[in-house]
C-alpha cells in the first residue's frame, strides 16, 4: 500500500466565496490568530476559524456560478492547509480539506483535461497529472483524519487491513468515503502508476466498509460511486451490471431524482459498456433536465455534472459504433 505525501502545489489566487457574515467572522478570527500572544489563545482562535471554514461547504454547494467557485476554492483550501499546520488534528478541517481537494480536482481540473484532450493531448495529460497530485493530497488528508480518530489506523491498513477496518464506525463514514473516492480517482485518472494500481484492493475495502456501515450515506453518494465501480470490481464481473443498476435505482430514490450524478454515472459506464446509445442519450438528457435550483444544496454539483453530461452527449459518435447513414 502506498501512502506517499506529495509536496504542496501552489494554487492560483482566488476570492473566498463565503457569505458576508461568515467572511466577517473569518477576518476577525484571522486577526485574533495574528494578535494572540499565548499558545492556548492562538490554538483556540485557530480552532474557531477552522470550525467556521469547515462549515462553509454549504455556501459553495449552493452557488450558481461554477467559475466563481473555481476561482475561490484554492484560496479556501490553502487557508485550511495553513490552519492545519497549527492544528494538525482538527477533524472538521481534515474532512473539509479532503473533500474540497477531491471535488476541486474533479470539477475544475480532470473535467477540463477531458474536454481539452481532442485539441491538445499533451496539455490534457499535464492537467491529469495535476489532478492526480490533488487527489493524492485529498487522500492524505482523509487518512490523517482517520488516523486522528483511530490511532494506528494507517499502519494497520497496510499490515492488517481487517483489523483496521473493524475500528471504523458509522461516524467515520464521511472521512472513509472521501478518502476512498480521492484514492480511486488518483488511480483512474491516468492508470500509469503500478504502485497506485496496487492500492485498488485497499480502496475497495474502504468503500465496501463505508457501504456496510451506512449504505445510504449522503443521499446515495456511496451508491453513486459504486455504479461506476462495480463493472471494474476485481473477480466479481458476474452480476456487475445488476449491482450497478440496483445502486442507481436506490441513489435516484434517495435523491428524489434531483441529482444528476447517478444518471451520468450509469450512462458513462453501463450504457457505454453495452453500446446502448438510446439509454445513453435518455439518461444524459434526464440529467440535463434537472432544475439545479430545485435543491439549492445540490446546485453546484448538479451544474458540474450537467456540464459533463453535455460533453458526453457531444462525444456520442466517439463512444458508440453508430450505423453509417446511407
Amino acid at each position: 500500500m502506498t501512502t506517499r505525501v506529495y509536496r504542496d502545489e501552489q494554487e492560483g489566487p482566488g476570492r473566498g466565496a463565503v457569505e458576508a457574515g461568515m467572511l466577517g467572522r473569518v477576518v476577525l478570527l484571522c486577526l485574533c490568530v495574528g494578535l494572540a500572544g499565548g499558545c492556548s489563545v492562538k490554538k483556540l482562535a485557530v480552532n474557531k476559524l477552522g470550525n467556521a471554514l469547515a462549515e462553509s461547504g454549504t455556501t459553495f454547494a449552493s452557488d450558481d456560478d461554477p467559475e466563481l467557485v473555481k476561482a475561490a476554492v484554492p484560496f479556501a483550501l490553502k487557508l485550511m492547509e495553513s490552519l492545519l499546520a497549527e492544528s494538525p488534528e482538527h477533524e472538521g478541517l481534515l474532512f473539509a480539506t479532503s473533500s474540497g481537494f477531491t471535488q476541486y480536482a474533479y470539477a475544475f481540473v480532470q473535467q477540463e483535461a477531458d474536454e481539452l484532450e481532442e485539441r491538445d493531448h499533451a496539455a490534457a495529460q499535464a492537467m491529469r497529472e495535476r489532478a492526480r497530485r490533488l487527489y493524492l493530497r485529498a487522500r492524505n488528508y482523509g487518512l490523517r483524519g482517520l488516523e486522528a480518530r483511530h490511532r494506528g489506523f494507517v499502519e494497520a491498513l497496510g499490515t492488517d487491513r481487517e483489523r483496521a477496518l473493524r475500528k471504523l464506525r458509522k461516524a467515520d463514514v464521511r472521512l472513509v468515503y472521501w478518502t476512498a473516492a480521492s484514492w480511486a480517482a488518483a488511480i483512474s485518472v491516468l492508470k500509469d502508476d503500478p504502485d497506485l494500481i496496487a492500492d485498488v484492493a485497499v480502496v475497495e475495502a474502504l468503500i465496501d466498509r463505508a457501504f456496510a456501515l451506512d449504505p445510504d450515506f449522503d443521499h446515495g453518494a456511496i451508491r453513486t460511486f459504486l455504479i461506476s465501480y462495480e463493472p471494474s470490481r476485481q473477480g466479481a464481473e458476474a452480476g456487475a451490471e445488476a449491482r450497478s443498476r440496483a445502486h442507481f435505482a436506490r441513489a435516484m430514490e434517495l435523491s428524489g431524482g434531483q441529482q444528476a450524478g447517478p444518471l451520468v454515472a450509469l450512462a458513462e459506464t453501463i450504457a457505454v459498456q453495452n453500446q446502448d446509445v438510446a439509454e445513453f442519450r435518455a439518461l444524459l438528457n434526464q440529467a440535463l433536465a434537472i432544475d439545479p435550483d430545485a435543491r439549492p444544496e445540490w446546485r453546484l454539483v448538479n451544474l458540474v455534472m450537467q456540464r459533463r453530461a453535455a460533453w458526453l452527449l457531444a462525444r456520442t459518435e466517439d463512444l458508440f459504433l453508430l450505423p453509417q447513414a446511407e
